[in-house]
């Protein structure tokens, strides 16, 4: 298999490359979601690269463990170590896992394994890619095609943080934690709501419009086409300059701390937008977390809700069948009378003390 194409070198989509970042920053930012153009010159998302950037986990050698469990973790639901798996341990790359959309629900959540019971007459169970993907990446490219029993399967995973298979004499729990990322074209159909809802973040891609942008895009493609290895040795230590941005980050995030004014702010955008529920909140006060470690900072600041609102609220959005400038727009336009309101706030305020 070709070496990845290199997460650094990818040109422009500054805010993709964010939402990846603070994902694997603050995994229960609970995924990205990338919509836009299907090709976009090989500069789009490929998320093979991405371990590249990510911290090795601790896990079972391959072939001693099939759950990807952590060592040591209380955990009592895996059917093999039972949250004591202590032997062969080494330091692996955070998994990446693609789920295809013709994968079969077998496939996905894992099955009887058949071999084994044909050879020695003996129940076993074969996971799936849900197993695979367990403290790491599930990766789904054309995420709104996916096949609807496979939607509701992934809502209750991602929910519950554990996959139940109960088929074929078996009676399986295991561990399946990860974040989820999905890509697509919004113009071969809608995702449906509720798996909508379970992305953390929502960004929007397009091709580059600056003249330079677009030749380098091609020129970094052609290199990589050409050589993917020479490639990715010149783009390693941008690679890895990034993995220790991201270490780093998630070392700062316990301490990060967002004031109350802060969180009052986050509460007032979600308002004016009409967001449902509290979800949008608690993502934008992660987000905002997660944006402020990634910076080298221990607190939040307007600056950082405000950034980040677009690609936490955008997807939250209902739609208005009066309003056709779609929901980036909508989510700008609220920001900046939102920004306009605090202004004058302040101003009002510096006058009442400069009286006094």
């Amino acid at each position: 298999m070709a070496a990845p194409f290199p997460f650094s070198a990818i040109v422009g989509q500054e805010e993709m490359k964010q939402a990846l970042l603070m994902t694997a920053t603050d995994p229960n930012l609970s995924g990205v979601l990338v919509f836009g153009e299907l090709v976009n010159g090989g500069n789009h998302i490929d998320t093979r690269g991405l371990p590249l950037c990510l911290k090795d986990l601790q896990g079972p050698a391959e072939g001693s463990g099939r759950y990807n469990c952590e060592p040591g973790a209380a955990l009592d639901i895996c059917p093999v170590c039972h949250g004591n798996q202590t032997d062969n341990i080494v330091m692996r790359p955070m998994p990446v896992v693609d789920l295809p959309l013709g994968a079969t629900e077998d496939r996905v959540c894992g099955a009887l394994d058949l071999e084994k019971a044909l050879v020695s007459g003996q129940k076993a169970f074969e996971p799936g890619l849900l197993a695979k993907a367990h403290r790491g990446f599930l990766y789904i490219d054309e995420v709104n095609l996916l096949e609807d029993h496979l939607v509701d399967l992934l809502l209750d995973v991602a929910q519950s943080g554990v996959n139940v298979v109960e088929r074929d004499g078996l009676s399986i729990r295991h561990p399946a934690r990860f974040v989820l990322v999905g890509s697509g074209n919004p113009e071969e159909g809608e995702l449906r709501p509720q798996l909508l809802d379970r992305f953390g973040l929502s960004v929007d891609v397009t091709s580059p419009k600056d003249l330079k942008m677009r030749v380098e895009v091609v020129k970094r493609r052609e290199a990589y086409e050409r050589d993917p290895i020479a490639f990715h040795q010149i783009w390693k230590k941008s690679d890895e300059a990034i993995r220790t941005k991201i270490q780093n980050a998630r070392a700062r995030l316990p301490n990060v701390e967002v004031p109350d004014d802060i969180l009052e702010l986050a509460s007032l955008i979600c308002l004016r937008m009409g967001i449902d529920g509290l979800r949008g909140e608690l993502t934008l006060m992660r987000a905002a977390r997660a944006v402020t470690a990634l910076d080298g900072r221990t607190i939040v600041t307007e600056n950082d809700v405000m950034h980040i609102a677009p690609a936490a609220l955008r997807h939250r959005l209902r739609r208005d069948p009066l309003d056709d400038s779609g929901s980036s727009a909508r989510v700008e336009r609220a920001l900046d009378d939102i920004r306009t309101e605090l202004a004058a706030m302040q101003n009002v305020e510096s006058s009442i003390v400069a009286v006094g």
